[in-house]
């Protein structure tokens, strides 16, 4: 199977983006474990810890990141930068991942033969 990149660039609960992303990054991994997951942008907040979504009628989908591991899903890269422009500390995301630089992103995504946005 061919190595797939997910990329999660929009903020959670303003749309479904991120929960069908997460849900088709769970099911794709039954079949590949080739998978790597880029979180850049707005994106930061999908693994933002402590968010409330009960309070605007939405669906605590951001747990479910914490089950990645279980579905041996480990290359999970987030940019740094945009860490930074949001004021976030990777001790404040709900799971471990590698925080990287643009360019590293960069690099990574283009060893991706197909790759999804979300």
């Amino acid at each position: 199977m061919k190595s797939l990149g997910f990329v999660f660039q929009s903020a959670p609960h303003g749309s479904s983006s991120g929960r069908e992303g997460l849900d088709a990054v769970l099911a794709t991994s039954a079949y590949s474990e080739d998978i790597s997951l880029f979180f850049i942008g707005d994106g930061v907040f999908q693994l933002l810890a402590n968010q409330q979504p009960g309070q605007i009628l939405c669906r605590d989908y951001i747990a479910t990141f914490k089950m990645l591991n279980l579905y041996d899903v480990e290359n999970i890269y987030v940019c740094r930068q945009s860490l930074s422009e949001r004021c976030i500390e990777d001790s404040e995301l709900v799971i471990n991942v590698d925080v990287v630089d643009q360019a590293d992103i960069t690099t990574k995504l283009h060893q991706c033969q197909r790759i999804l946005s979300f």
